[in-house]
């Protein structure tokens, strides 16, 4: 597994060279699978360890709770096991003051699907930028963040009208944001590396390899061959890409009507259509129901507002119709990617969830979708001259 680790350890290490001078950085780590009671301990040593004016005060200064979190993250709607991923932290210094930060822990073996270094070096640009919280630390298995006071969105608010808008045009915005990187374009070489690892694994449990073994990852690697070689031809507009924007990836403060994006663990360098065509595919929600995939009105409302955030009116039809098939086909590519990603948590994620299920779901969705995106893509680049 080698090619797809990312150290985390190694990465805390690196931070203050590679992402920020200044940010502070801990060797600590925090051992996910204790209950919270155990962690809370950990939890302050942690913070006092990471920021010297917190060194001294006594341990009553401090309160820790669960906020939230992912399926990487260690939580879903559908886990059964609980185990904090991102914690509050309140803290009340010595003049009284009430400070809050956000403590957030990696899930167990998520090096193997998320790169942290290229996180860590976003997240300064895009913090820059007024996207997600500020980093203030590195450690072991985490980092420390300010906190948002906001909640967290559900698959339903993302489809209101006027929170549809406002998240194209916070997209629209956010892939502006230039990151100090090779502006290559990393989806497909993200999906062929878990490919890679995907196609080769051993499960201890016999049901779940009998399950693996039905899949015939020469059609797989088909799909994702056939699928890049078709998304090449439509010449894309390459972003800096979030690549996760679901529902518990949005945050809204109702009072101040402010939006904000978070967690950037996936973000990378990749294709506008495949952000937004991701973005649609979240509409279906942990429950993966992909009859809420957004119709073609929903779709156009939410472009006219991502292409012209001010002027959405006036984005012409051509405009509409091409960025229309860009996430229509790379919502193909999400499928495909998620899937893969699946097979990989299901081998190495201790979290009490389905990910074998996962891949069969996204895949078999995948396979759903094909015909249908394949031709309107293929339609649209044969009257376009390009097919």
């Amino acid at each position: 597994m080698g090619a797809v680790i990312w150290n985390a350890m190694e990465v805390a290490e690196e931070a203050r060279e590679n992402c920020n001078s200044d940010i502070p950085s801990s060797s600590l780590s925090v051992e996910t699978s204790l209950p919270l009671p155990e962690m809370k301990p950990r939890i302050i040593g942690l913070c006092k360890d990471l920021f010297v004016k917190w060194s001294h005060l006594d341990d009553s200064h401090f309160s820790v709770e669960t906020i939230s979190g992912g399926i990487t993250n260690l939580q879903s709607k559908q886990s059964l096991k609980f185990i904090p991923a991102v914690l509050k932290v309140s803290a009340t210094d010595d003049n009284g003051n009430d400070v809050s930060i956000t403590v957030r822990l990696y899930g167990p073996n998520t090096e193997y699907v998320v790169n942290r270094q290229r996180e860590l070096q976003a997240i300064r640009y895009l913090s820059a930028a007024g996207f997600g919280a500020k980093l203030l630390g590195v450690f072991g298995n985490g980092m420390v963040q300010s906190f948002i006071n906001a909640r967290t969105l559900t698959p339903l608010d993302m489809r209101k009208p006027k929170l549809a808008a406002e998240i194209a045009r916070q997209l629209h915005k956010f892939h502006q944001v230039e990151i100090p990187d090779s502006k290559e374009p990393q989806l497909w070489n993200d999906i062929f590396k878990f490919f890679d690892k995907a196609s080769i694994l051993k499960f201890d449990d016999s049901a779940n390899q009998r399950k693996y073994e039905t899949i015939s990852f020469e059609e797989v690697h088909d799909a994702v061959v056939e699928l890049k070689d078709l998304t090449d031809l439509l010449n894309a507009p390459v972003v800096f890409g979030h690549n996760d924007l679901l529902s518990g990836n949005l945050m809204l403060n109702d009072d101040e009507e402010k939006l904000y994006f978070i967690d950037f663990e996936y973000g990378s360098y990749s294709y506008r259509g495949y952000d937004i065509g991701n973005h649609f595919n979240e509409y279906a929600g942990f429950d993966c129901d992909y009859n809420l995939y957004p119709d073609k009105d929903e779709q156009y409302h939410f472009i006219r507002h991502y292409l012209q955030p001010d002027k959405p009116q006036e984005v012409s039809d051509k405009d509409l119709e091409v960025l229309y098939i860009e996430a229509n086909t790379f919502m193909l590519a999400s499928h495909l990617y998620w899937a893969l990603w699946g097979l990989i948590q299901a081998k190495m994620s201790p979290i009490d969830f389905d990910y074998l299920g996962y891949f069969f779901l996204r895949y078999n969705e995948y396979k759903k979708q094909k015909e249908a995106c394949l031709s309107l893509a293929r339609s649209y680049l044969a009257g376009s001259g390009t097919g």
